[in-house]
């Protein structure tokens, strides 16, 4: 589930059912909200998506086990925080920018 969508899906991860934060992502997205999601105190599960063709580069499904939990209502309510402790901000979740400052609404990525 990206910020774009609201839509919760719950599955299951390693065995234990999780809350997904984001499927078909690189391997750097899913070490990036990883980190994020274990400094706010989540407990992460992520696996490595199978392959439709052998040619395609690996895809990952990340979640969180806390199956309440949404991103989309956590990170516009403002509850996540980065790892400098400021509030975590969409464009900084979307990883646009490297600053986490201001509101949403008035982000211009010129």
């Amino acid at each position: 589930m990206s910020l774009g969508s609201g839509k919760h899906i719950v599955k299951e991860i390693e065995g234990v059912r999780c809350t997904i934060l984001e499927s078909g992502i690189t391997e750097d997205r899913m070490k990036f909200l990883k980190s994020i999601m274990e400094h706010n105190g989540y407990t992460v599960k992520f696996t490595k998506e199978a392959k439709k063709s052998e040619d395609l580069p690996d895809t990952f499904m990340i979640g969180v086990t806390d199956i309440v939990f949404n991103p989309v209502i956590a990170v516009y309510e403002r509850q996540l925080r980065t790892h400098d402790n400021k509030i975590l901000t969409a464009p900084y979740w979307k990883q646009q920018t490297d600053e986490s400052k201001g509101w949403y609404w008035k982000f211009n990525p010129q």
